[in-house]
């Protein structure tokens, strides 16, 4: 960062640093991969994805997930929103009611919109997804699916318990319940590994698991998959856009093919966990210091904080105070099938450096102050 006071923080970032985009380990697996000369991946791709690619990131999951992973239950994405995006066309019709974690990440419930989705939102407790609520939902709404993100949930960072998991299961096997896993965190703990995603349930329970080389490797790749069993990924298989596309990204999966193949992908990976551990503890240590009345739990992985201000405080209407002070962040009403979380926000640590993040929470502090001194 600069020392420009003009420089805005902006918390809302959820993406990676410039400085944490793999240009080399690119570059490198570029070049493995065109010097071998197959003019194929220049062509329009298989339906599925390339089968090799397939191969080699079920090889890469397998060891990550610590359980066994299939080409055959993977299809290739462009993205997970792409992937959700396309769900939701397969999945659902306008009108049909969905259901959500409360809260949950703001852009899906922007794509939830655009398919003319009536969404209900679901509480969250320490373990995850409350199951007393979700069975009564069910009984009310006979939903057409429901989209959970299990691992450092964007935006609360929290993560469902591995019990809660094979519950949740088990409810989507009870009441031939679709569950849509938004797993894009799975892979970015801090040290301690979360519970095996739900991925894990594809072949005993209806489950499609979204992930993506975005969180993992860079967004820029628009390269992401999907993970199910093959009755639910031809479903899938059977849309206008995946026939006519020739298949989603072939020649950039080819690239990211090599970067798994030479461990790149691996070592970027495991760096990418030490520095974001090392940032979330920065903010969180800020946080305490400079804002002893914020309410927060810290996170074990992901790349948010989901911090609670006094209750009487509105997080819309201090960012315009924040913006003045130069820095920005997500308001919780964003996240919010129902208008909730209004003393909320959700701050990212993955964007900027240590002493970016000690600034950006020094101005959120005085934004703060000033709000308090306003509103007395």
């Amino acid at each position: 960062m600069t020392d420009n006071p003009l420089d805005v923080i902006d918390f809302g970032d959820g993406q990676p640093s410039l400085s944490l985009l793999p240009v080399d380990a690119l570059r490198t697996a570029a070049d493995h991969c065109l010097t071998r000369g197959d003019a194929a991946l220049l062509q329009y791709g298989a339906d599925q994805g390339d089968v090799g690619f397939r191969e080699s990131l079920a090889r890469f999951l397998t060891h990550r997930y610590a359980t066994p992973v299939s080409a055959e239950h993977l299809m290739v994405s462009a993205g997970a929103s792409q992937a959700l995006d396309l769900v939701c066309t397969r999945f659902t019709q306008p009108g049909d009611t969905i259901l959500v974690e409360e809260p949950t990440y703001f852009l899906a419930l922007e794509v939830f919109r655009d398919h003319g989705l009536r969404v209900v939102g679901i509480p969250l407790d320490h373990d995850g997804i409350q199951l007393d609520a979700l069975r009564d939902a069910l009984t009310r709404h006979r939903p057409a699916l429901l989209y959970t993100i299990p691992s450092f949930q964007n935006p609360s960072g929290s993560t469902m318990s591995a019990a809660r998991r094979e519950q949740l299961a088990e409810v989507s096997r009870e009441h031939d319940l679709l569950i849509v896993a938004d797993e894009v965190y799975q892979l970015l703990d801090f040290g301690t590994a979360p519970p095996p995603p739900l991925a894990t349930h594809v072949h005993a329970a209806r489950v499609l698991s979204l992930g993506s080389f975005s969180k993992i490797c860079a967004p820029g790749l628009r390269l992401g998959w999907i993970q199910g069993s093959p009755a639910l990924l031809e479903h899938l298989l059977q849309s206008g856009v995946v026939h006519s596309g020739g298949g989603l990204n072939p020649f950039v999966s080819g690239v990211v093919n090599s970067l798994l193949d030479l461990g790149l992908a691996d070592a970027g990976l495991d760096a990418l966990r030490g520095i974001y551990a090392e940032r979330s503890a920065v903010l969180c240590r800020a946080l305490r210091e400079e804002l002893p009345m914020a309410t927060f739990v810290e996170p074990r992985g992901g790349y948010f904080v989901w911090v609670q201000l006094s209750s009487v405080m509105s997080a819309s209407q201090l960012l315009p105070i924040a913006a003045a002070e130069g820095v920005g962040y997500r308001a919780g009403a964003l996240f919010s099938s129902r208008d909730g979380f209004a003393s909320a926000l959700r701050l990212s640590f993955a964007h900027y450096d240590e002493a970016a993040l000690l600034h950006g929470v020094h101005r959120l502090a005085r934004a703060i102050a000033s709000y308090s001194t306003s509103a007395e």
